[in-house]
């Protein structure tokens, strides 16, 4: 029973971030070079993707736990599969614009606050006692898939893009479909007894993750990832594409791709090697040779090299991410997992927009380049002081059983 449930929301898991790797392609490719805006207007677009992300994950964490995360993450992932047209039609009627794209990315926004603490707070009932290596085979999955979104959308200025946002609809309802079939077979069912309010709810969330050392330090190093590192990836990547090595999709397609690439490519080894008996130590040493990598890739003077940081970049966020998610999975109550998943990605789209917004203005004032090595200097920063003044260098968790 958990096998099957385990592959259905791998399969979930997968249609999401295949779905996800083609926006992220063709998002930044229609905003920077189709449209050609202004580094600061690419922030801000980036920035509108991941703003519904501050209003509604918290809200959206309590409501799974109350109507059930695999109800929600069906009826999520539906809505997320209609969003789609909006710019299909757009593209087929030649209406494409720069407010047309933020009213896009608010809609995918706000579609994937509510999917990803229902999804989170899945894991653990498809998982059994095998969290861990459900969380790293997700995230194999979630990076794989994404390297073939990334290729797919790298096609956009040879099919157009229309082509590439009919594939993200027809994958969101696979995913969806994967979804329904895990409430089929096996229903999570919503909370029983008094219904506090949402209010309430969020409150307690906050006071479990507050109250556990090792899930306060993760959430810090979230709001430090989202701020330094994803802000890199989505709005000072792209520019660095247009403006240093004058490139196409494809060339966006194929960074994205080889930064997937080492994050599969770690976690294969993980798979391999076995329990992390250290995840917090894991984390610490992974994101500060992740800092070293990133700033190596804002000195890079040809494309080849600029790929190549990425890559190496991608081998240690192979090992941080999945090492930050089992924390807070294995920490949660079994009772509040989405709620204090919620919080765990409130920590990560909740401080993204405030990168985003600021990795566009360093990229106006000092060059995407520019920008990229003073996000790796604050994040290594973030990782010496965690380091120095937390105990997340000795934070353990308790070991599972064989597969």
């Amino acid at each position: 029973e958990y096998n099957v449930n385990r592959y259905l929301f791998l399969a979930a898991t997968s249609s999401w971030f295949w779905s996800w790797g083609m926006q992220a392609v063709l998002f930044a490719w229609l905003v920077t070079i189709v449209l050609k805006e202004p580094a600061q207007y690419v922030g801000w677009a980036q920035t509108a993707v991941l703003f519904p992300g501050m209003i509604f994950i918290l809200i959206a964490g309590v409501l799974a736990d109350r109507v059930g995360p695999d109800r929600q993450s069906l009826f999520a992932q539906l809505f997320a599969a209609t969003v789609p047209w909006l710019l299909i039609v757009a593209l087929q009627m030649d209406l494409l614009s720069y407010p047309l794209m933020i009213v896009y990315a608010l809609l995918m926004g706000t579609a994937q606050a509510f999917v990803t603490p229902a999804r989170d707070g899945l894991l653990n009932h498809v998982a059994g006692d095998q969290v861990q290596r459900t969380v790293l085979l997700a995230s194999l999955c979630q990076f794989s898939f994404q390297i073939l979104g990334y290729a797919i959308a790298g096609f956009a200025e040879n099919v157009g893009a229309e082509i590439i946002l009919v594939f993200q609809s027809l994958g969101l309802l696979a995913g969806a479909a994967a979804f329904w079939m895990i409430r089929r077979r096996s229903p999570v069912p919503p909370e029983s007894g008094a219904k506090s309010s949402v209010l309430n709810r969020m409150r307690t969330g906050a006071a479990t993750v507050w109250a556990s050392p090792e899930m306060r330090v993760v959430v810090i190093q979230n709001v430090a990832m989202a701020c330094f590192f994803m802000s890199s990836f989505v709005v000072c990547f792209p520019l660095v594409v247009r403006d240093v090595f004058a490139g196409s999709s494809q060339d966006l397609a194929v960074l994205s791709a080889l930064n997937s690439l080492g994050l599969v490519a770690t976690i294969l080894i993980m798979l391999k090697l076995g329990y992390v008996s250290r995840p917090g130590r894991a984390l610490i040493v992974f994101q500060a040779l992740g800092s070293l990598a990133l700033a190596a890739s804002a000195l890079a003077g040809a494309f080849v090299w600029f790929c190549v940081a990425i890559f190496v970049w991608g081998l240690c966020g192979g090992i941080a991410i999945p090492m930050s998610r089992t924390l807070m999975q294995q920490l949660a109550p079994a009772d509040q997992r989405a709620r204090v998943m919620s919080f765990y990605a409130l920590s990560f789209m909740g401080a993204g927009p405030i990168g985003t917004v600021l990795a566009g203005y360093l990229s106006a004032a000092y060059g995407p380049q520019g920008a990229i090595l003073i996000n790796a200097a604050l994040m290594l920063l973030v990782v010496v002081l965690v380091t120095a003044f937390t105990q997340i260098w000795s934070a353990t968790i308790a070991n599972e059983q064989p597969v």
